[in-house]
Order: C-alpha cells, then sequence, then structure tokens
C-alpha cells in the first residue's frame, strides 16, 4: 500500500511546521493556512473512512461471515 495512516500523520506535522515558520510574511501565512485548511478536510475524509473500514471489519470478526456479503466493499482477506 503506498498512503498509509503513518502518512497522513507525516504531512499533518510537516504542515504544522510549516505553520510554524517564524519568517513567513502576512501572505505566505494566509496561503498556508488555506492549505492547512485544505489537509484538515481531506484528513477528516480519511480517517472517517479508515474508522468506517474498522467497524466493518470489527462486525466481520465478532459475528463471522454471516455479515461479509452485505459488505461488498470491504476486501476478502487475503
Amino acid at each position: 500500500m503506498k498512503n498509509k495512516l503513518s502518512d497522513l500523520n507525516n504531512h499533518l506535522f510537516a504542515q504544522l511546521e510549516r505553520l510554524g515558520e517564524e519568517d513567513l510574511t502576512a501572505e505566505q501565512i494566509d496561503a498556508e493556512a488555506k492549505r492547512a485548511d485544505a489537509i484538515v478536510d481531506i484528513s477528516d475524509q480519511i480517517l472517517r473512512n479508515a474508522d468506517l473500514h474498522l467497524k466493518a471489519a470489527t462486525l466481520i470478526a465478532n459475528h463471522g461471515e454471516r455479515f461479509h456479503d452485505k459488505l461488498p466493499m470491504i476486501e476478502a482477506p487475503r
């Protein structure tokens, strides 16, 4: 897998570091703040998706394969 939640974490910390740069102009701060807002919006969606996958996997783990056919978006274990 190319993108992992650890990669998302790295992107978030990198953005935090960019926002903390002391030599940024007001315009650069504004641009970075807008960029940070976009990153946060996308990050929220990624985390919601990961949470949904975890809930589905937990359902299958707790209740067996009887729900698996009702969750076609969940790939079978390899």
